[in-house]
């Protein structure tokens, strides 16, 4: 039995409740719930999503292969999921202790840290594909 808490109404991973609908569907509720106080909260999400617009939409101008659209898709969603966990993180430390405690600090550190490596990755793929692109769309291609 899971003796972990749950949300009200039970979406639990305990495996003698078996498969409902209902949970899976609640479940997305959750995670976009989760998306949407990311967004509202964290001011570094706010310059994930106009990074996100800014590529899409100049990568919409761009004749793009699948396979560059993938590598942008995958690079935009891993920048996202980090800031997702990290808020998490941060969320949890604070709910663990209201005191500064330097194994919070260090756990909060870590994952911003994870967040600046995907977006440098991400930026990296995004110029790799983007600027080529752009260089041939003003005429610099060689």
């Amino acid at each position: 039995m899971n003796d972990s808490p749950t949300r009200p109404g039970g979406d639990s991973d305990d495996k003698a409740s078996g498969f409902s609908l209902e949970n899976r569907v609640r479940s997305f509720g959750y995670a976009f719930a989760g998306i949407a106080l990311l967004v509202r909260t964290q001011h570094n999400a706010w310059i994930h999503a106009i990074a996100t617009v800014l590529v899409v939409g100049v990568g919409v101008l761009l004749p793009l292969s699948r396979i560059e659209w993938s590598v942008l898709v995958l690079a935009i969603a891993i920048v996202w999921a980090a800031e997702g966990i990290n808020t998490a993180i941060e969320k949890l430390g604070d709910a663990i202790s209201t005191d500064e405690h330097p194994l919070v600090g260090q756990a909060k550190d870590a994952g911003a840290g994870a967040v600046l490596l995907a977006a440098i990755g991400a930026a990296i793929a995004g110029l790799l594909i983007l600027g080529p692109h752009l260089l041939a769309m003003l005429g610099f291609a060689g």
